[in-house]
This record gives C-alpha cells, structure tokens and sequence, in this order.
C-alpha cells in the first residue's frame, strides 16, 4: 500500500536531520562545543595557534584535533568568516519538543522567546545570547523561513546556543495556542500597539509569559498577531521609534526578567 505523502515527507525529514552537519567556528564557539556533553562532536579542525589556546578543552573532549597551517586552513565555511583558527563539525543539538522544554521549567514565572520568520542568523545568535542572559527558557522559530543552527549563528551568540535551548516547529500559530494551554501569556511585539510592554508585564507578574517578535520589514503576521493573546510596543521618545528585531528582544527580555 502506498505510504500518505505526509508520512514521505516525515521520513524524509528525519533522514535528513539524521545527515545534516554544523561547522562551528571562533574560538568561543568552538570551546563551548567542546565543554558541551551533550553536542555530538565529529572533527575538529585547528591552527597551532587556536590549538594552544583550546588544548585543555580538546583534552577533556577526547577529541583527536588535526593541526593545520593558517594558509591550509580548508574547511566549508565562508571564506570571509572570522574563523581564528578553529573550526569544529558538530550535529544540530536535540533540546526535546516545547512541551518538554517549557514544562521543565518547573514553578515560577518563565519566559520563552518566539520568532516569525527572523531569517538573519546574526539577529537570532544575538537573541539567543540575550534569552541566556536574561534567564529565558527557551527560543522558538519555524523550521522553515528561519535562521537555522549555523556557524555565523553560533558566532553571534557566543556560547548561547550550547545552553540556551533553540526550538524548530513547523507552525507558529499552533505552537501559540499550545503555549497558551501550558498557561503562558503569549505577548505580540507590535510598534502600533496601545498597550506598552512594561504595562502589560505588570498585569502578570506571576504568569508564564511567551514573547512573540516579528521580522525587521514585515514585522509579525496577521495570523501571528490574530493569536497572541496582547499586542504589546515598547515606548519610544522621538519620532525614530523602531528597534532592530535583536535589539528589541533583549529590551523586552529584560523587562520581563524584571517581574
């Protein structure tokens, strides 16, 4: 019997992560995955240089490291990366689904972070950086129309992504409305709004809150906002009142970490 293209298109997914690679690169990065048991770690490329400065790291990770001359440093990444002489071949981390990850969080008053289709992986390694920071349970994009785990991802978020969980889901607005049965307020970040963020933020004070922000450009979309259960701004004193979508996260962030 002929297998539902649903049921194709799910086995061909996993065959598909089970195949994907990452290359890490930057000595931040490159360390954090090395001190990181739970990243499955398969080749390690490095300069004398990076392998002075990483060699207690490597060590512990029981790695074999191939030692390489600067102008031999040859591994798939941009050539125009800022790679200090390290590069590490990983596979995507497997932090669990939203439900296990939300729900671990225990008692107390969590935050999660969701992104509609933020596309730049240095606005998502920034946001990332920012939710460790500032205690966030979690960071949620689409799989698709989103920044995937890469190395300039990793680079912006310097060591963020080996802690801070960075979930894949294949519906924003479901996920919303999963969130909300979990008991999270799920707040909409929207320059038009009427309500301020802080204002918001004070009405549930001991909530669960999901912070939703859209796209530079677009901004969040109309099914995104229809869902939400607020739209929320975060106030600004002059005519200039837009905030890159990293930037705003991590105001936003640190006023919900403030409840």
């Amino acid at each position: 019997m002929k297998k539902p293209k649903w049921v194709v298109e799910k086995e061909q997914h996993k065959r598909k992560a089970a195949a994907t690679t990452v290359w890490l690169f930057g000595l931040h990065a490159v360390r954090d995955a090395l001190r990181n048991p739970d990243r499955e770690k398969l080749k390690l490329v490095v300069t004398k240089n990076a392998y002075d400065k990483l060699a207690e790291d490597i060590a512990k990770s029981g790695m074999d490291p191939e030692i390489v001359e600067p102008r031999k440093f040859d591994v798939p990444i941009d050539a125009q990366s800022v790679h200090q002489g390290a590069a590490l071949e990983v596979k995507p981390l497997a932090w669990g689904s939203v439900e296990e990850v939300c729900l671990a969080a225990g008692e107390g008053m969590p935050t999660v972070v969701l992104l509609d289709q933020v596309t730049d992986p240095h606005n998502v390694g920034a946001i990332l950086r920012s939710a460790e920071v500032f205690g966030a349970e979690a960071v949620i994009a689409t799989a698709r129309h989103a920044a995937p785990e890469t190395g300039a991802l990793a680079k912006t978020a310097s060591g963020a992504l080996e802690r801070q969980p960075y979930l894949r889901v294949r519906n924003l607005a479901d996920t919303i409305v999963q969130l909300q049965g979990m008991g999270f307020v799920c707040l909409g970040l929207d320059g038009t709004a009427d309500v301020e963020l802080d204002d918001a933020l004070t009405q549930m004070s001991n909530m669960p809150v999901a912070l939703v922000m859209g796209a530079e450009g677009p901004g969040l979309r109309q099914k995104t906002k229809e869902t939400c259960d607020a739209l929320v701004k975060i106030p600004y004193k002059r005519d200039f009142g837009s905030l890159n979508v990293s930037n705003a996260a991590a105001v936003a962030l640190f006023s919900a970490s403030k409840r």
